[in-house]
């Protein structure tokens, strides 16, 4: 024991020697002159830093003076003018990218407009029979239906306030914005569900998936939500399918991230003692780790809804309809108080959903810790 003791040392010293020779990098050997500065104390490091700002800004003031500017001219013709005279005209690199960019959004409209207007053909009908059906159903059944199934998942302080709450929205007149706001969350978030959650799966089960998946969310997670309307409007156009595309870019991350944490977060000892009474991979995946990983998944769910709820009201830019209509009016006509009452809509509707959804994913989780 006492040998191996000395042994394991011995290669934690070569380790450490070894990683003092790369720089600290894990065996990747770095230039001599990055190398030694690895080794420096912090306030050597600023100080280095700070003298190769100086540097840089000594040279360029020299150069260039103050004030510069970056340059971004790529081309620049003379044009003649009727009289005699010349105009100078200069192409940017953003102009030339601006205009790459038309070039392929044109030519992806063009060559792909089957598919856009199959999908738009889809989404219609998919929001147009589910308005349908909620409309059939006569306000005051829905609302002691919803009042019941608050109370059934929760306690009578939800109950009461889900009753509440749909009789308020129903008695200032936004009843019918109201259920096609429901639609519209419906299908968007049934959209997000079809796709993010065989990607959370994927990126759980592939590390080269996930690396692929994970700046890319990043990206969807951080831009601005009215950045979504405009592939929107170039793809689908006005109207009802621009919203449900956009919100389908700005509501998916969560559900996918959730999803691929809660399947690694299932215990390896419970993944193999399934493997080891002779389960499949899908077995595994279909009966160990989604039951198990369901409370993560559904918090997931809850988030895309939530999120889903908030871009479906900003989609009225672009004519999606719903309970973003009304505030989109108000602040046209700057209304406050009509602004007011469609946004305290919103909020209650908000709030019913966020509360029902939650409640269904704790009652998941308490039944799979009694079991």
């Amino acid at each position: 024991m006492a040998s191996l003791t000395r042994d394991d040392s011995g290669a934690g010293d070569l380790s450490n020697q070894a990683m003092a020779e790369t720089g600290g990098t894990n065996g990747r050997a770095l230039p001599a002159g990055l190398g030694a500065l690895t080794g420096l104390p912090a306030w050597a490091k600023w100080a280095v830093g700070l003298a190769a700002v100086a540097l840089v800004m000594i040279v360029s003031l020299a150069a260039w003076g103050p004030g510069m500017e970056f340059p971004t001219t790529v081309s620049r013709s003379t044009l003649e003018t009727v009289g005699g005279g010349s105009i100078v005209n200069e192409r940017t690199l953003r102009q030339a990218t601006t205009d790459s960019i038309n070039v392929g959004v044109k030519w992806l409209t063009r060559e792909a407009a089957w598919l856009f207007g199959g999908i738009t053909t889809i989404v219609d009908y998919a929001l147009i029979y589910i308005e349908k059906a909620l409309f059939w159903i006569p306000w005051p059944a829905m609302v002691v239906g919803l009042t019941l199934l608050a109370f059934a998942l929760g306690r009578w302080s939800l109950a009461g306030f889900t009753g509440a709450a749909l009789l308020y929205i129903g008695f200032m007149d936004l009843w019918s914005p109201a259920v096609e706001t429901i639609a519209l969350i419906v299908v968007a978030v049934a959209v997000c569900m079809a796709i993010g959650l065989p990607l959370g799966v994927l990126g759980a089960r592939s590390r080269m998936a996930d690396n692929l998946m994970r700046p890319i969310l990043d990206g969807m997670q951080t831009m601005p939500s009215f950045v979504y309307l405009l592939p929107g409007i170039l793809f689908f156009g006005l109207g009802k399918p621009a919203g449900i595309f956009a919100t389908l870019i700005y509501a998916a991350p969560p559900v996918i991230r959730l999803t691929n944490l809660g399947i690694r977060q299932v215990s390896g000892e419970t993944v193999e003692a399934a493997r080891s009474f002779g389960a499949s991979p899908t077995q595994v995946l279909a009966k160990v780790q989604i039951p198990m990983a369901l409370p993560t998944i559904m918090a997931g769910i809850n988030q895309t809804t939530m999120m889903a709820l908030a871009m479906v009201t900003i989609a009225s830019l672009v004519a999606a309809g719903g309970l973003g209509e009304p505030v989109l009016r108000a602040l046209q006509k700057n209304d406050a108080g009509f602004g007011a009452i469609a946004g305290l809509a919103i909020v209650c509707l908000a709030i019913i959903i966020d509360r029902l959804t939650q409640s269904v994913a704790r009652s998941r989780q308490e039944s799979m810790g009694a079991g």
